[in-house]
């Protein structure tokens, strides 16, 4: 599913990790990794890279 979309309807990333930021139970935001390389896949390193950086950031949120 396509995140961001432009005029000429072209694919500009080919993959993606989209990890929510979760603050107190409720969703405040969205990491997303976004890669243009051709035949790239995300792998668990990314994803973990993705879920660090939100739980990080829900943490921090906090009050």
């Amino acid at each position: 599913m396509p995140i961001t979309k432009n005029d000429n309807q072209e694919r500009k990333y080919n993959a993606q990790v989209v990890y929510p930021i979760i603050s107190n139970g409720d969703t405040i935001g969205t990491v997303i990794l976004m890669s243009k390389e051709a035949n790239q896949k995300m792998n668990e390193v990314e994803k973990k890279v993705a879920q660090s950086a939100a739980t990080f950031l829900g943490t921090q949120m906090e009050i």
